[in-house]
């Protein structure tokens, strides 16, 4: 008798011919791969069945929409009507890519329900989700047909430093592309499956996944031991990739031929550096007419173009293996992902930096996608014997007084996770509490990146310090973090899953990892100081109740003992300097214990004196 899978979530039963996939959503191209007799493979979509499809999308005078290689060549003569490197701008405000603007050949808006960016095409605005949802939809179509069966479920993957907000729009094209998104993955995480590293689960290995992609660049460190792939550390930038480099190349011919470019004519020519920066992949030279000007191009004049940008990525290795707290040594082998992994010079300063075996025998445009498809047969039931976990690319924590960063979950945790730390009030009779919550490793919450904030309301009233209030990070296996802040006592709740695309700027957070070493020891003294002055300030005003409170058992030296200490502090507070409030806290101390002892045994003699056996 043959068996019957039930969904127990739906209860439907499931099609013996349901596929599940992995795809690359690429910025530059997409692909989508399956899992057919325990072997990963791409699906031949696309223009004469090459197994990719071009992220471009073209919009005629009917707003009806073509995409892949079609859209491609409509670009050259209709800019104005072409979409590409969408990815790029997933999950971005306008403010934020506002600056990016000037170089693309197509207007943005903002939306101002949301501040996200919008992309003006003749009379129409779409998003970023919608335009991937349109590229996820050809994908799925174009694959249903070559498999002749319906594709309900897939794994797709995103840079590994996409942002909460990213992920989440990622996961919201999948499902407005009619697909139940199983996972969202980084994919350097993916490409390292795809090469094999660790489905034996004997294999014991710490590889370099080096992915440069055409609009993204990453790299991750990762452990492969008994069949758990474990990311180490992860590094990268939103914004490098392989169109970067045929912007130089097309600069440099603007610069080299005097090239005065009428509208319309910059894709022209920027297709036509892509163009030459594949040609000398396996040549020395091209050549290529544009107008009347004949353009050349060799492959030093390429490296020359190309190697500041390369070194951007070397650069982002170094850091990455410093986090992973390994050395040079300690790295098996640097796999290679992407299409501008293909360049002899990327080969040549990363075996000039780390002397390691660099591993490239699969096809670099294929990997993201054959690594997902392997992911979602895990996640299918079909492979038991892996388990693939994932990091924080950046800590995260909750503002305190005094505008400190408290870190709630360290950057490199691995998720998916949960951790809760406890808070109380500052102040007397608190009904509500702000809990902002950042991301980033510097101590002061201005320095790092704001991704939500809510109140949480209506606290019993209760004396300052009385209250506990439990704030709850939980972080799923998309990358996708929820807070929640409760007050223990009352059982006040509140929960907010953060999406909040506007708050993100994770075009900054290379620099801000850079930044959190270089400003470390200056970052720890102005911690110290608000540190100081939180002290300082509470000691006060825990002073001043102690003289209300206590005004019939104190003498008027004592008082006058109490406020001369309290006016040192002030006067400390108002200094800013570390030395000087260190002193004052500590003479206050000093100066006030006798007092304070004194005053304590006399509230104990009070309270124990109304208590007798005979009463209880």
């Amino acid at each position: 008798m043959g068996k019957i899978s039930i969904d127990f979530r739906t209860g439907s039963i499931k099609s013996r011919n349901e596929k599940i996939v992995g795809i690359d959503l690429g910025t530059t191209n997409s692909l989508i791969a399956y899992i057919e007799n325990n072997h990963a493979k791409i699906i031949p979509i696309g223009k004469n069945a090459k197994g990719m499809i071009p992220s471009v999308i073209y919009f005629n005078e009917n707003n009806e929409y073509i995409i892949g290689e079609e859209a491609k060549d409509k670009m050259i003569l209709h800019p104005e009507s072409s979409l590409y490197s969408i990815k790029r701008l997933m999950g971005k405000t306008y403010e934020e890519v506002k600056d990016q603007a000037q170089f693309l050949m197509y207007p943005l808006e903002k939306n101002h329900s949301t501040e996200l960016v919008k992309f003006k095409i003749q009379q129409h605005a779409f998003s970023a989700v919608e335009l991937s949802s349109f590229i996820l939809k050809e994908i799925k179509k174009q694959a249903e047909s070559y498999l002749n069966c319906e594709i309900q479920k897939a794994v797709i993957t995103v840079p590994a430093y996409f942002s909460d907000s990213q992920r989440q729009a990622t996961r919201d094209a999948g499902m407005l592309a009619g697909l139940e998104v199983l996972r969202i993955i980084n994919e350097p995480t993916a490409a390292s499956m795809a090469y094999g590293i660790g489905l034996n689960p004997q294999d014991s290995k710490q590889v370099m996944v080096y992915d440069f992609g055409g609009g993204t660049f990453d790299v991750s460190v990762l452990r492969i031991e008994n069949g758990i792939f474990e990311v180490l550390s992860t590094q990268g930038d939103n914004f490098l990739g392989g169109d970067d480099i045929d912007t130089g190349i097309a600069n440099y011919w603007i610069n080299q031929n005097r090239i005065p470019l009428p509208d319309g004519k910059s894709n022209e020519l920027r297709v036509l550096a892509e163009k030459a920066k594949v040609h000398l992949l396996t040549n020395n030279s091209c050549t290529f007419n544009f107008g009347e000007l004949e353009l050349t191009l060799d492959k030093g004049q390429l490296n020359a173009i190309a190697e500041p940008l390369v070194n951007r990525t070397i650069s982002c290795c170094i850091e990455a293996l410093k986090n992973s707290h390994l050395n040079t040594n300690d790295i098996d082998e640097i796999i290679l992902v992407g299409g501008s992994s293909r360049l002899a010079l990327v080969k040549e300063k990363l075996q000039a930096t780390f002397h390691r075996p660099i591993n490239d025998f699969l096809n670099p445009d294929e990997v993201v996608a054959i690594g997902a498809a392997i992911q979602a047969d895990i996640l299918s039931g079909n492979r038991t014997d892996l388990l693939l976990l994932d990091i924080t690319p950046l800590s995260l924590g909750i503002e305190t007084i005094g505008g400190l960063m408290d870190t709630i979950i360290p950057r490199n945790s691995k998720i998916p996770l949960q951790l809760a730390r406890n808070y109380t009030t500052s102040r007397d009779g608190q009904k509500h509490l702000k809990i902002s919550v950042y991301q980033g490793e510097r101590e002061l919450v201005l320095d790092n990146i704001k991704l939500a904030e809510f109140i949480l309301k209506d606290l019993p009233p209760m004396a300052a310090g009385l209250p506990k209030i439990e704030v709850k990070f939980s972080i799923d296996a998309d990358g996708i973090l929820s807070v929640t802040a409760k007050e223990l006592r009352s059982g006040k709740q509140q929960t907010l899953e953060v999406k909040s695309p506007h708050k993100l700027n994770e075009q900054e957070i290379a620099r801000r990892l850079k930044d959190s070493a270089t400003f470390a020891e200056a970052d720890a003294n102005k911690r110290a100081i608000i540190e100081l002055q939180n002290e300082g300030n509470y000691i006060l005003d825990n002073a001043r109740k102690f003289i209300k409170q206590n005004t019939a058992h104190l003498s008027e030296h004592e008082i006058k003992e109490i406020h001369s200490a309290m006016d040192e502090i002030v006067l400390s507070l108002q200094s800013g300097d570390k030395r000087i409030m260190e002193q004052a806290i500590d003479h206050f101390n000093r100066s006030t214990a006798t007092i304070a002892h004194r005053i304590m045994d006399i509230q104990l003699k009070k309270s124990l004196g109304g208590s007798s056996i005979d009463n209880i």
